[in-house]
């Protein structure tokens, strides 16, 4: 499922000297000059002695003004040669910027995807732009690396490390029959994954950057099922200063857009927010965000899931059944709490990243054994829906802490449970501090000695 805009789209802007300069400009306000201009790989050819030395920043484009573009330049005739001339046995898959394949990088051997754009496609000269500075310029373990580009002519190629997996979407969606399916605590870590690298955009980067395509065939998976983001070239700086948003043309995938900014066209981080929780309801369910398959009143994710919060006994028909009821209880209901809070109509009651991050490395690390799904008797309880802002007005805590309350087993008594949440927290946390003093005065320990 390729990137569009949400609703009309504009024709992409045709190719020319000027535009490269306003998207760059766009892009990064502050943009160096020593990256006025992409290198084609020719010009490396011509002088491999005299290549510009290459930097890794961690920390974002403003922190480091004298940052270059840390990613190698290809000829196309290089990646040509590393793709068996892009032969169909190399083809990986297709997207919205173009075609990628699967190639050994001549001299060192490295194994590469090599995404080819295509210039009659949705994205183009500005996405290609944007891909290579971000990702020359925020390095995370839960980000895809950027090993080289190519703009070769009118040639656009963007080169990365493969990633052994595939994509997130492919081992939720048209999974075939005789491929397991993934079981709780990996969709669980690879949540948590993800949700760190949006931590590291929005919260990290400086200044902060809003991925704006956050969706399930934009995580690639590692071996070990390490989740990694990709695809940056729809990524935009966020606000600074006293703004609140930034203001642009609707762009991204229909199903994952944030309401508020498919209405408005104005992106927050609270816009990435709900893309993770539609993505957080996949991996949950295991549906798709938008399936046309699906009866009438089901094809849309969050519309058909939203009811169904309200009720606690309907919360195992939420869950993927190919897990054939391999899931604990708690962790559902903690795992739909944070969906739930991530999903909110109203911007401003969604979680921070941060906070997301905070719950599902609890749950992530947790491993707790499956139980059968159990139904309950109770009546109906809307403890998932937007009376929880009401509840914590009264009571002073946060919609984040009461939320987390539904994963109490005990639903006659969610206090104690989470009582009980806390003390496990605490425990955990002092173990992993005992350990930290254990290792550090070890050393000391054995100079003494």
């Amino acid at each position: 499922m390729g990137c569009f805009p949400c609703f009309d789209s504009r024709e992409e802007e045709k190719l020319n000297p000027q535009k490269v300069r306003a998207d760059r400009h766009e892009v990064h306000p502050s943009a160096p000059t020593n990256i006025s201009r992409l290198s084609s790989g020719v010009d490396r050819l011509k002088s491999r002695n005299n290549n510009v030395s290459l930097r890794r920043e961690s920390s974002g484009p403003k922190d480091s003004p004298d940052a270059q573009i840390a990613a190698q330049t290809f000829t196309f005739r290089e990646l040509a040669a590393a793709t068996n001339n892009f032969r169909p046995d190399c083809f990986l898959g297709e997207g919205g910027f173009g075609c990628v394949y699967r190639g050994h990088l001549q001299g060192s051997g490295q194994v590469v995807a090599v995404k080819q754009l295509d210039r009659n496609g949705v994205q183009g000269n500005r996405e290609f732009l944007v891909e290579v500075l971000m990702l020359s310029l925020l390095h995370h373990p839960n980000l895809v690396n950027l090993i080289g580009y190519c703009a070769d002519g009118d040639q656009r190629l963007l080169v990365y490390e493969f990633m052994a997996l595939g994509s997130l979407e492919d081992h939720l969606h048209d999974v075939p029959a005789d491929r397991e399916a993934l079981d709780w605590n990996t969709r669980m870590k690879i949540a948590a994954g993800a949700a760190k690298g949006l931590e590291f955009l929005h919260d990290k980067a400086n200044p902060p950057v809003i991925y704006r395509d956050f969706k399930s065939s934009n995580i690639l998976l590692d071996q070990g099922f390490q989740p990694k983001l990709s695809d940056f070239g729809l990524a935009k700086l966020g606000p600074t200063g006293d703004k609140s948003h930034v203001s642009t043309r609707v762009m991204g995938t229909y199903g994952y857009c944030a309401p508020e900014y498919a209405m408005t066209g104005q992106l927050t981080v609270k816009s990435d927010v709900y893309s993770f929780g539609v993505v957080f309801l996949e991996l949950i369910t295991g549906r798709k965000a938008i399936d046309s398959t699906q009866p009438h009143g089901q094809q849309n994710l969050v519309t058909w899931a939203r009811p169904l919060f309200n009720d606690r006994r309907k919360f195992t028909s939420l869950v993927d059944p190919r897990l054939e009821g391999r899931y604990p209880m708690r962790g559902l209901y903690q795992a739909l709490a944070v969906a739930s809070m991530c999903i909110q109509e109203q911007a401003a009651a969604r979680p921070l990243i941060g906070d997301v991050v905070t719950a599902l490395s609890y749950l992530a690390n947790q491993n707790q054994g499956y139980d059968q799904p159990r139904p309950k008797p109770e009546t109906n309880e809307r403890i998932l829906t937007s009376n929880t802002e009401e509840q914590a007005g009264a009571s002073g805590r946060s919609r984040w802490d009461l939320a987390l309350e539904v994963g109490s087993e005990k639903e006659e008594s969610p206090k104690e449970s989470a009582k009980m949440l806390n003390r496990e927290r605490a425990v955990a946390e002092a173990k992993m501090w005992v350990e930290k003093r254990r290792q550090t005065a070890q050393p000391a320990f054995d100079a003494n000695n």
